[in-house]
């Protein structure tokens, strides 16, 4: 039996990428560096004869490395099969057997049976069924599918790099151990457990009293709610609230707030001051007090303190200026980044990181908010002298994105009208189809025949979809395509609306492409450029500087492959990308990178980019273009493969 302090080392040397020090592993453990030394001693005497072992890098830290995942996996499957057999509890809840289909799925070699499986945790062939779709959407999210096969069953499939990631999350109990909360040294870590307490406490309260909260907004109170714990614990009073008590007071929310605390008191034997209790009940109120006035501006200023408020507006003034995203006036916003960062700011402080697992999806998903998150933590560090680390920028991130799709909203999907020749049966098919995959891009206004167009006002459509070639002139775009939709129509259409089409011409340019480059560091990649774009007198002398100044903040390689490095502050007169690939991968920080796509922004720009960060988006989170990529030789084809 691997004790828990072992199994913790493992779990976190199986889901890194890179090396981890003495210095982390003794601090999630609550032990010295010393005895983790004693640990990994000891793990590589266990896994000698298992395929694997742990390396000491003189001043990195231990880093794993499998020799043989065959016998690696056969390891952990007999180091389960010994838990199981002394803790024989079937999974009764759905996430339980979830947890247990993927554990056995993820150790197996071959493929595992439905109606075996059905047996064994004594439930029906259909309710397994149901669990899959759950097992199925999270393994996607380690790029693992299940393969299913007739008569044979279900099989994972996926790299041995993924399986290991995943195998790390899902092979190990995580109830006594530490997670994604961790703080310095001087205060006791945060567990698993009472994370789980805090947020069973909140969702039996919100439940009860019927409020909704957002997942930010049930994240953010969560982490308060904890570090409140922690500080009051440890003998820190903050008064985190110093407006109007009695209106907060006279609200539903504040007796809600109450009974959370109440419980969290009586579970963690602590005693939140009355302030404590009233910012809580900000946190539930939330976006409500906004609905509820007309007057949002009174709301904000009696919610956040006046220097809050303003370190808020400097943030989304400088952010409006980078990127023009035309955001800065979104009063929830306003409120979710002041309720954020005043706790955000005070965990700094008291030397407290916050990790953030869904940091690398951020990233990938949220390029463009991410480096808002990046500019707010520049403005946070020169207004109050606390510098944040990337953790704390995804969760900014999330506010600025989450506003950035409420303005994506309020601009309005595309009103589009379809015309058809076989009356309405077709045009129905079209209808249902746009609906169910643009449900938030386009307004279908209505469908008509085709004879019928000419006596149609068209000033209300934005554009037309056809089934049939249309020959006159009309004042509206006509995107044609077959009745029944199929992938190359939904993609004209999606290009229509997205516009992402002009883009790719318009962003990439034919002498700013450097193809199947040797270089070997992150170093000689970003010189080369830059003396390549200062040749041609796009960009200031001061670039590299400000790309490296970037850099330090939080690394710009974004997984796949993929860098896109850029200035901390804009330093060209004109927006562009310039490209280069490189014949084979190299260290960028933690990940390895082949496609490096410099990213310029114009000084004081106003113009719309959302359609250049889609497109980076599209091949920052997709594996397989960004391989055709970096084997294309020419220009020609790189375009090709981004206009297909």
């Amino acid at each position: 039996m691997l004790n828990s302090r072992i199994k913790t080392i493992l779990r976190e040397l199986m889901a890194a990428q890179t090396t981890l020090t003495g210095k982390y592993l003794a601090a999630i453990n609550q032990v010295t560096p010393r005895t983790i030394r004693d640990d990994v001693k000891n793990i590589n005497t266990m896994l000698s004869e298992h395929g694997a072992h742990v390396d000491s890098i003189m001043g990195k830290g231990y880093q794993l490395y499998i020799d043989d995942s065959l016998k690696f996996r056969n390891y952990l499957k007999s180091v389960f099969k010994e838990e199981d057999s002394e803790d024989t509890v079937i999974p009764r809840s759905p996430e339980e057997r979830v947890a247990f289909l993927i554990k056995r799925l993820l150790l197996s070699e071959g493929y595992e049976r439905l109606d075996d499986l059905a047996e064994e945790m004594y439930v029906s062939k259909s309710t397994i069924q149901n669990d899959l779709k759950h097992v199925k959407h999270i393994l996607s999210g380690y790029d693992i599918r299940l393969e299913s096969r007739p008569n044979y069953g279900l099989k994972v499939m996926g790299s041995e790099l993924k399986r290991r990631f995943c195998a790390a999350e899902y092979l190990f109990d995580r109830n006594d151990e530490t997670c994604d909360c961790y703080v310095g040294a001087h205060l006791a870590s945060f567990t698993k457990t009472e994370l789980d307490r805090i947020l069973a406490i909140i969702m039996r309260q919100i439940d009860r009293h019927h409020i909704t909260l957002s997942d930010i907004a049930l994240n953010n109170l969560l982490i308060h709610l904890a570090i409140a714990y922690k500080r009051i614990k440890s003998g820190y009073h903050v008064t985190l609230y110093q407006a109007d008590m009695q209106s907060i007071v006279d609200q539903r929310e504040y007796m809600v707030a109450k009974e959370i605390v109440l419980e969290v008191e009586d579970t963690f034997h602590v005693t939140f001051p009355q302030s404590e209790i009233a910012y809580i009940a900000i946190h539930l109120l939330g976006t409500k007090m906004l609905s509820q006035t007309n007057d949002a501006d009174e709301v904000v200023e009696r919610v956040l303190e006046d220097d809050l408020y303003q370190l808020v507006m400097v943030i989304l003034a400088r952010i409006e200026a980078e990127f023009n995203l035309g955001i800065s006036a979104d009063k929830e916003l306003i409120i979710g980044l002041g309720l954020h960062l005043k706790p955000a700011i005070n965990r700094y402080k008291y030397g407290m990181n916050v990790r953030n697992p869904m940091l690398k999806d951020i990233k990938q998903n949220y390029p463009l908010a991410f480096e808002a998150g990046i500019i707010a933590g520049v403005v946070i560090e020169e207004q109050t002298g606390t510098k944040i680390n990337e953790n704390e920028i995804g969760y900014l991130a999330l506010h600025i994105g989450a506003a950035m799709e409420r303005h994506k909203l309020k601009s309005g999907p595309k009103r589009c009208l379809i015309v058809c020749a076989s009356g309405l049966g077709t045009a129905k098919l079209i209808y249902y189809k746009l609906k169910s995959k643009f449900s938030r891009e386009i307004d279908v206004i209505g469908t008509t025949e085709y004879y019928k167009l000419d006596k149609l006002d068209l000033n209300d459509v934005d554009f037309i979809v056809s089934s049939i070639p249309i020959s006159e002139d009309l004042p509206v775009p006509i995107v044609e395509v077959n009745a029944i939709l199929g992938d190359h129509d939904l993609k004209k259409i999606r290009d229509f609306v997205i516009d992402s089409k002009q883009s790719v011409e318009r962003y990439f340019q034919e002498e700013l492409m450097f193809l199947r480059k040797s270089f070997t560091s992150k170093e000689e990649v970003l010189e080369f450029m830059h003396h390549q774009m200062a040749g041609k007198g796009l960009v200031e002398s001061s670039f590299l500087e400000a790309v490296y100044e970037r850099e330090e903040i939080a690394p710009t390689s974004f997984g796949n492959l993929v860098a896109v490095p850029h200035p901390i502050t804009p330093k060209s007169e004109t927006t562009f990308l310039a490209i280069c690939t490189l014949e084979k991968p190299i260290a960028w920080n933690d990940k390895l990178v082949q496609f490096v796509c410099v990213l310029c922004v114009k000084k004081n720009s106003t113009e719309d980019l959302q359609s250049m960060y889609d497109l980076l988006g599209k091949i920052i989170e997709n594996a397989a273009i960004v391989e055709k990529l970096v084997n294309v030789k020419r220009y020609e084809d790189f375009i090709t493969v981004l206009d297909n």
